[in-house]
């Protein structure tokens, strides 16, 4: 195959502009791509070693600066296909045409595969250094740490205005498996669009997941919550359940320690109960967090009360599931029993068992309010299977 002369050849720098205009990427991330590839069409050769690194040394380039690989890799086969639409081909054997093509098209691959290496591995230290500061980010608001107005212009970096009102979602990890990680994942995609128009900031801390959103409409948490419990498997019945929890709004840098205190605790709450919910919203929770915030009296009243319940022939256990369902349904004996799969005789007789070992009788409003508390208190505690702490 010939070229004809000098002036007919294309234009290396106008090839790399044109293709960089299409692609809408500046065309230095091309490198020395053009020029090569007028080479490889000349002898033949392969990409040369040094020419790939340059190639990878692109790909990483462009990663920090924000470019999307897609954009990168149409950059490059922009220039292949211009370069070879625009070569003046004046004579050859279809042999040596096929040959020419297969030679551009290798070189292509190579040149591709190079870039897109270096931009993955940079892509991944860029994802690592976001995900760095986001937690030292967070964990300063935590501490109030850095002071308001360097919090507040960190923030800002980071896309989050701590002058408004501010609600956290928490996704807890189940198991021992590789927690969620935020930074430049599909999670900080996920976020967003549930948020939107809203901002939002993820972060991983320790092995939970943490998505901070500001409020516009007042539905953002929970949209986002619903997103991210349906795109990490937390549906009911799921083997390894990853609970989510919503904490309220607040104003300010203040309101998000504390909207994450309360979604902490609403977690906490939910995976004591095994709630069946994946999703637990913490204004929803506020009974029992008032009741773990004097253990103490809480812990007197289920020992007091409920202690007697494991004199019963196999212990408070199948009493305590009763009453559970019992109050569930609204202290009504025959719904209880269509939920514990018993017959409404064994629901009444065990009511009456916990009536005498407590002198307590659930059907009594008073007394019914005090054992409900206590049967709450108890599944917090985890008792009987935890033993109580003394007083």
């Amino acid at each position: 195959m010939n070229l004809s002369g000098d002036a007919g050849r294309p234009d290396p720098a106008e090839i790399a502009r044109a293709a960089g205009r299409e692609a809408g990427v500046a065309p230095e991330f091309l490198g020395s791509y053009v020029l090569a590839q007028l080479d490889v069409i000349r002898t033949g050769r392969r990409l040369r070693a040094a020419e790939l690194a340059e190639h990878g040394l692109s790909g990483a380039r462009a990663a920090e600066h924000g470019i999307a690989l897609r954009g990168l890799v149409d950059l490059y086969l922009s220039a292949t296909w211009r370069l070879w639409r625009e070569l003046p081909v004046t004579s050859g054997s279809g042999s040596t045409l096929r040959a020419a093509g297969l030679g551009v098209l290798r070189a292509a691959d190579d040149a591709v595969a190079a870039a897109a290496e270096g931009f993955e591995r940079a892509h991944l230290t860029v994802a690592r250094r976001q995900e760095a500061e986001r937690l030292e980010f967070f964990d300063d608001l935590l501490s109030g740490g850095g002071g308001l107005a360097d919090l507040v212009a960190r923030g800002e970096r980071l896309g989050l205005t701590l002058a408004g009102r501010h609600q956290v979602v928490l996704v807890a990890e189940p198991g021992a498996g590789e927690p969620v990680r935020s930074a430049g994942s599909e999670v900080d995609r996920i976020v967003a669009r549930a948020a939107a128009p809203a901002a939002s900031l993820t972060v991983t801390r320790g092995r939970r997941l943490v998505a901070v959103t500001g409020v516009a409409d007042g539905q953002e948490a929970r949209r986002v919550a619903d997103a991210l419990a349906g795109a990490l498997g937390s549906g009911p019945g799921t083997a390894e359940m990853r609970r989510v929890a919503v904490g309220r709004a607040y104003m300010g840098p203040n309101g998000v320690r504390r909207s994450y205190d309360e979604a902490t605790a609403a977690l906490d709450v939910a995976i004591r109960l095994s709630l069946a919910d994946p999703v637990v919203d913490a204004a929803d929770l506020l009974v029992y967090q008032v009741l773990l915030r004097d253990r103490a009296a809480i812990s007197d009243l289920v020992n007091s009360l409920l202690t007697p319940l494991t004199q019963a022939r196999g212990g408070a256990g199948p009493l305590l599931g009763t009453l559970e369902a019992y109050f569930a349904s609204g202290r009504v004996a025959a719904s209880a029993a269509r939920q514990l799969h018993l017959s409404v005789r064994a629901v009444t007789y065990h009511l009456a068992r916990v009536a005498k070992l407590t002198d307590k009788d659930p059907s009594d409003p008073e007394d019914a309010l005090t054992l409900h508390v206590a049967v709450l208190g108890a599944r917090l505690l985890d008792w009987p299977a935890t033993p109580l702490e003394p007083a």
